[in-house]
């Protein structure tokens, strides 16, 4: 073999293999390695609020939430401010009644989350189905921090997400067609 075309293998071995190659550079802690946190942006922070995590809660992967059903609304929070303060009220624009089961207090430097069962804020008679993807403006209510608007995604209950409680009232996303080979009443035989 001459070396000229020695020298054309080598070359073409190497494009082939450089896409391989340079995935293996982005490391463990390359951006696709690393789960995705559902938030507005990285995180939010003003002079008295960190919000760390903020999300509606949709339906399974490939359902939906129907319009006049309910999603519940998590958030991280810590109060950074001088004073405790108190989450009193929270909006959904265009989507629905937000509803708080008491108002949620927030002391100084501790990490306080909406989650639990029942969660504490819930989006209910909503305006619009929900499948997953969207976002949706909310502003939170704070006693002494003021009104805070975010806009928060939709996430499915899959992933991560998968062992928060499900959604009263989402509709299941559609059974699968059966196939040719199987007849549609499950070919128990008669």
């Amino acid at each position: 073999m001459s070396p000229s075309r020695r020298l054309a293998l080598a070359a073409g071995a190497f494009l082939a293999a450089a896409p391989a190659l340079a995935g293996c550079a982005a490391g463990f802690d390359s951006v696709v390695e690393r789960p995705y946190s559902p938030t507005e942006a990285a995180t939010l922070k003003t002079d008295r609020l960190t919000i760390s995590q903020a999300f509606l809660l949709g339906p399974d992967a490939g359902g939906n939430l129907p319009a006049g059903g309910s999603s519940p609304l998590y958030l991280s929070l810590v109060n950074t401010g001088q004073a405790p303060d108190t989450l009193t009220g929270v909006t959904a624009e265009g989507v629905g009644t937000v509803k708080i089961a008491q108002p949620i207090a927030l002391p100084v430097n501790e990490f306080v989350s909406t989650a639990g069962t029942p969660p504490k804020v819930n989006v209910e008679g909503l305006a619009k189905p929900l499948r997953g993807g969207e976002s949706v403006k909310v502003t939170l209510q704070f006693a002494n921090a003021g009104n805070i608007a975010i806009h928060v995604p939709v996430i499915t209950r899959s992933r991560e997400f998968a062992n928060l409680p499900a959604v009263t009232g989402a509709v299941a996303p559609p059974a699968p067609a059966p196939s040719a080979s199987q007849p549609a009443d499950g070919g128990g035989g008669h």
